[in-house]
C-alpha cells in the first residue's frame, strides 16, 4: 500500500491547480468568443461567405436600422448612405458607409457592432464587413466601407424573433493608441 505524504501532496496539488486556472484564463477568451458566435449571444452576428447564401428569399419584411457613432476620441463623422433599409430574409444587401477625418492629422481607428435586439445576431450573416480591422485617414480623407450581409431565413420559424420587424444594426469608429500613427 502506498502511503501519501500530505506535506508533498498539497504543494503539488496547488501547482496543479495554478497552472490549471492559469490554463483557462488564456482559454477564456477564445472560448466566449466562440460561445458568442454559436448562439449569436449579446448580437453577435454570423460571417458568412458566398457560398453560404440561402437559395430562397422568405416575403415578410424586415426594417434594419443603421446607427454610426465615432468615439469622442476620434474626431471622424460617420454615417450610412441610407438610415434604414427594408429586407427580406435571404436577399443580400450591400450598404456603403463613409468615414471623414475631419482633423489635419492622419488618425486611425476601428468600428465595433452590435445587433438589436441580440435575438437577431445568430441570423443577421455578414459576407463583408469593415468591421474590427485598422482604417487609417489622412488629413481631411473620405474613406467609402461596404457591409455586405443577408438575413437567414430561418428566423421566421424563431418564437423570439416572431414579432419583431425592426433591426437595429449599431456601428461605432473607436480611436486607441495601438491604432495612432507617426
Amino acid at each position: 500500500m502506498i502511503r501519501l505524504d500530505k506535506k508533498k501532496l498539497t504543494p503539488f496539488a496547488l501547482v496543479t491547480i495554478f497552472f490549471l486556472m492559469l490554463g483557462l484564463s488564456f482559454a477564456a477568451v477564445p472560448l466566449y468568443d466562440l460561445f458568442c458566435r454559436v448562439t449569436g449571444f449579446g448580437g453577435t452576428t454570423q460571417n458568412a461567405s458566398n457560398k453560404e447564401i440561402p437559395k430562397i428569399i422568405v416575403n415578410q419584411d424586415y426594417k434594419i436600422r443603421f446607427d454610426t457613432n465615432s468615439n469622442g476620441n476620434l474626431p471622424w463623422k460617420f454615417y450610412p448612405q441610407k438610415n434604414t433599409l427594408k429586407l427580406r430574409p435571404g436577399e443580400v444587401h450591400s450598404v456603403k458607409f463613409f468615414v471623414e477625418n475631419q482633423t489635419t492629422e492622419t488618425t486611425a481607428g476601428s468600428a465595433t457592432f452590435n445587433v438589436s435586439p441580440s435575438s437577431f445576431g445568430i441570423y443577421l450573416n455578414k459576407i463583408g464587413c469593415f468591421c474590427f480591422e485598422k482604417q487609417t485617414l489622412k488629413p481631411n480623407e473620405t474613406k467609402e466601407f461596404l457591409l455586405t450581409f443577408f438575413l437567414d431565413p430561418e428566423v421566421v420559424d424563431d418564437k423570439k424573433t416572431n414579432d419583431i420587424s425592426d433591426v437595429t444594426l449599431s456601428f461605432t469608429f473607436f480611436s486607441s493608441d495601438y491604432y495612432k500613427t507617426s
